[in-house]
Formats: C-alpha cells, sequence, structure tokens
C-alpha cells in the first residue's frame, strides 16, 4: 500500500491519534513509549544532579 504514497491508519481514521495528541500537549505527559522513558529518564537524572 504505501509504495504509492498511500497509506491507511485506523488510529487517524477514529481519532485515536489526535486525541492522544491533544491529551500530552494538555498534561505534558507523552503518550509514546520513547517519549516516556525519555521523560522519566530525564526527570531520574535530575535527582541525581541537581
Amino acid at each position: 500500500m504505501s509504495k504509492y504514497g498511500f497509506s491507511f491508519s485506523l488510529s487517524r481514521l477514529l481519532g485515536i491519534a489526535q486525541a492522544k495528541q491533544k491529551f500530552a500537549r494538555t498534561t505534558g505527559i507523552p503518550t509514546t513509549k520513547g517519549g516516556l522513558q525519555r521523560k522519566i529518564g530525564a526527570s531520574i537524572l535530575k535527582i541525581f544532579f541537581k
């Protein structure tokens, strides 16, 4: 499918992606696994090297 520049996402169709994005922006809590790991790692480093 993506060979010709066409992609389909059920989460975007249902509005889940937008809802997660809005939640992350308003609360400051990332909804992706990598974003959450970065945020937790940064807060741990702040505790030790404040």
